[in-house]
């Protein structure tokens, strides 16, 4: 019983980490949280000397990765980059709730999203676009990251200040919908600006409008949506989550050593780079924002009428 007890206590004291860790992405390859996930990764890999897997579980608008996540061994060697997307599903669904559910670590990044049109979309501006989608009721589809996904309450929101009607085509995830975008399967997406940019200049697809209220550093070339639609805002975010249970020593630590990479001159490039900013917040910070969000989203999906695919 003696040596149990004291095997028991050596493991308990094992520094962390001491295996490989895993970042799940509720999302797909190529999507802002998987291009985050990775640059977080390198900076804890070249901290700790372990090595940080990127796992994308994309599908039911991020409950597969929340599931994932929440089943996991409370240990601290499996994370999830979550996004402003997974608090609106699991308000929509009304279980895995980011701040009651998980252990929140961190938030990492906030990004603008983008209302985009496929290059053939013959609309250069958000008011030609409202003109060409109220002279085609019905008729113009606008792809997103899932129901309930913020893409989703993106354009629905815009389809509510502005009174047209788009036709909401939902995908699995925000890369098979950027893809159809740019393919012309459909007209509109509203897209996270970190997987946009690249798109954008290659002119496979067009950035009509950034979201947030006023034009931002991140987007310089792409005015505000809200300065043809007063008042309309919206601003992602991203943000690592542990199992509930996860010590808080190794969720402090976790978030400690996240701190110090957005305080590193290369990792803020990087994410300006990609379309976001570097935002450093503490456990406890991150849990009232969560809690913040998850009021605010489940009023808009009441609002709206928004509810879970059957």
């Amino acid at each position: 019983m003696a040596a149990f007890a004291f095997a028991h206590a050596h493991a308990a004291e094992a520094p962390y980490p001491a295996k490989p860790i895993r970042i799940i992405i509720a999302t797909t390859v190529g999507s802002g949280p998987d291009i985050l996930a990775r640059q977080i990764g390198a900076k804890l890999t070249q901290a700790w000397g372990q090595q940080v897997v990127i796992d994308p579980r994309a599908g039911a608008s991020g409950m597969i990765g929340a599931e994932l996540t929440a089943n996991a061994a409370a240990d601290g060697y499996t994370l999830w980059m979550a996004t402003m997307s997974h608090v609106i599903a699991t308000t929509m669904y009304q279980r895995l709730l980011l701040a009651r559910d998980f252990a929140p670590i961190t938030q990492v990044a906030s990004t603008p999203y983008v209302i985009a049109v496929n290059a053939a979309v013959p609309a250069n501006s958000i008011a030609e676009l409202i003109a060409y989608a109220k002279a085609r009721p019905g008729e113009v589809l606008y792809g997103s990251a899932g129901q309930g996904s913020t893409p989703h309450l993106c354009i629905e929101a815009f389809k509510s200040m502005t009174a047209t009607n788009l036709l909401h085509v939902p995908y699995r995830g925000a890369a098979p919908a950027l893809t159809d975008l740019m393919s012309g399967h459909v007209q509109v997406s509203c897209v996270a600006a970190p997987a946009v940019q690249s798109f954008a200049r290659s002119g496979k697809l067009r950035a009509l409008g950034v979201t947030t209220l006023r034009r931002t550093p991140l987007a310089p070339d792409v005015p505000a949506v809200a300065e043809s639609v007063p008042g309309y805002e919206l601003v992602g975010w991203y943000g690592l989550l542990a199992p509930l249970g996860t010590p808080k020593n190794i969720v402090n630590k976790i978030s400690s050593e996240i701190a110090r990479a957005l305080k590193t001159t290369e990792v803020q490039e990087r994410l300006v780079s990609t379309g976001a900013e570097a935002v450093e917040s503490s456990p406890a910070e991150f849990t009232k924002f969560l809690e913040k969000e998850t009021l605010r989203w489940g009023k808009v999906l009441r609002d709206a009428g928004i509810k879970p695919t059957p």
